[in-house]
């Protein structure tokens, strides 16, 4: 990679400026296509979840903030929110300026180390398992 960049640096002492050209065409080409697939692409994607998320708040979702505030939503206006932040406190929020939507425990996925320690503990009960079927053969009885 290098020696392409010193090569590209370096104008060639003759006639032949077209194979310069083409490896300055074929750079920026590639820092196009950098740009693209590591900022562009998931700046777009990231702003089409949001734009899905803002569209699907119904009344009942908790939610949050830019600025921090949990609440749930009361009323749904077509560009803004009513959130209920405390028994008798509502605040009337953009949609742009929600955050987030929170979702309850039981809808989110479970956490990885719960998913560890429920694959351990299935394991656990398979050898269990096998220990006494293996036990039960060693000894001749059966069930």
């Amino acid at each position: 990679m290098f020696s392409l960049l010193s090569a590209m640096a370096a104008p060639e002492a003759g006639g032949g400026s077209g194979g310069s050209m083409t490896t300055t065409f074929v750079t920026f080409g590639l820092i196009i296509a950098i740009f693209y697939f590591l900022i562009i692409r998931p700046q777009r994607k990231r702003d089409k979840e949001t734009k899905d998320m803002l569209a699907s708040i119904k009344k009942g979702d908790k939610v949050v903030s830019i600025g921090g505030i949990h609440g749930t939503v009361m009323v749904v206006k077509e560009s803004s929110v009513i959130v209920k932040v405390d028994d008798n406190t509502r605040l009337e929020f953009s949609r742009s300026a929600i955050n987030s939507i929170v979702k309850p425990k039981s809808e989110a996925a479970p956490a990885p180390a719960a998913k560890k320690r429920e694959k351990k503990a299935v394991e656990a009960k398979k050898d269990e398992a096998v220990v006494e079927v293996k036990g039960e053969s060693e000894t001749g009885e059966e069930q």
